[in-house]
């Protein structure tokens, strides 16, 4: 478990990683080619992040004919979410993501 975690903990660290699971968190199913568009990295460049993010079971891939469909496996982020906030925390922090999206939205108007 505790290697799991390692390598999850390691692969969202690094901001580029982190935007290509946006990217999937809001259009699962992408292919490299469009997981390329608007990121200022090469294609070599998102394919090493993928790996890693494979690696750490936080994208998982399909073959569709030629094409490599890449998904966000979220069940990562929710083990680490149960076991390090979950039990102990969960109505504080939701209080605090409440806080935070209310002063996000505040700024923009």
């Amino acid at each position: 478990m505790v290697i799991n975690d390692d390598k999850v903990f390691k692969a969202l660290a690094d901001t580029s990683r982190r935007q290509l699971l946006d990217r999937l968190r809001k259009k699962n199913g992408q292919t490299l080619g469009e997981l390329c568009e608007e990121h200022d990295m090469s294609r070599q460049a998102v394919t090493k992040h993928l790996v890693l993010l494979e690696g750490a079971n936080l994208v998982v891939t399909a073959k569709r004919g030629r094409e490599k469909l890449h998904y966000l496996n979220p069940v990562p982020i929710v083990d680490i979410y149960m076991r390090w906030i979950g039990k102990f925390e969960r109505k504080r922090v939701q209080a605090l993501h409440n806080l935070k999206q209310a002063l996000k939205e505040n700024d923009h108007d």
